[in-house]
């Protein structure tokens, strides 16, 4: 009897055994199948995170390109440039400065829109009075040519180039849009001619332009950095301060910058 009770009692309990065993894997495989699902579940919005980071980033990559090259090309993207000596360069509605001032030259030019339509009234009224000094020495200062259209000075610069193809009259005369009279800051005195450099009026500008703000824009000897020949009748207006600093440095405006003055073609 109590070998039947033994035998039975031990089956019982290898029953249990076993059924324990058989819980413990069930357990065991249910924490590993949901450790799995947390991680494929961790995974997937890990990745889906990254992919919308990389979208928005995409995104406003793109939109920062987009609205840089608008930018640009309505000439409003203002520039971080500086030239070769350190003087910074701004485009402004097309319209470019360096260290404030406006530039127009060979290499900076001027949108067909930019029609100030006259000389600048600083520039009218420094004039008037510069002329008032030269009539105290005898002298008569007279403007022949002040501000100019860009419609107006691609008339001029065809005209020239019919008579004297491209090649020369890119020595004389600026393409439209390059025209620094388009500016409404420089005018042309007196006879615009070579001969006015013998006058008493030339060399008397020569000394005293800058003590009215005014330079002889394109100086003997600088024709290869003002991309212009001589002219002593063409003079653009800087200021008292700046046309000062300019001519004590012996520099023409190009080279006073550190800027160029070269067609692109």
């Amino acid at each position: 009897m109590d070998k039947r009770r033994s035998a039975r009692s031990r089956r019982i309990q290898r029953r249990r055994r076993q059924r324990n065993i058989i819980l413990a894997a069930l357990l065991g495989g249910l924490v590993i199948i949901l450790v799995l699902v947390a991680v494929a579940v961790s995974r997937t919005g890990n990745d889906e995170q990254q992919q919308n980071q990389t979208l928005t980033n995409e995104s406003q990559s793109t939109q920062s390109g987009e609205t840089q090259t608008e930018n640009t090309q309505n000439g409003t993207q203002g520039s971080s440039e500086v030239t070769a000596k350190g003087f910074s360069i701004q485009l402004i509605d097309g319209v470019t400065y360096v260290d404030g001032v406006l530039i127009a030259n060979k290499t900076y030019g001027l949108p067909q829109s930019y029609a100030p339509g006259d000389l600048a009234d600083e520039v009218k009224e420094a004039f008037e009075v510069m002329k008032k000094a030269a009539a105290k020495e005898g002298l008569n200062l007279y403007i022949s040519s002040g501000y100019r259209s860009y419609t107006r000075q691609q008339t001029l610069y065809n005209n020239y180039v019919s008579k004297d193809g491209k090649e020369q009259a890119d020595t004389y005369s600026a393409r439209a849009g390059y025209s620094e009279h388009q500016s409404g800051l420089c005018f042309d005195l007196n006879t615009i001619d070579d001969s006015f450099a013998y006058t008493a009026e030339s060399k008397w500008l020569e000394k005293h332009a800058q003590e009215y703000g005014f330079i002889i824009r394109y100086p003997k000897g600088k024709e290869e950095k003002t991309g212009y020949q001589y002219e002593p009748w063409h003079l653009r207006y800087l200021g008292v301060e700046l046309a000062t600093k300019v001519y004590e440095s012996g520099l023409c405006l190009e080279e006073y910058y550190g800027i160029t003055s070269e067609y692109a073609e």
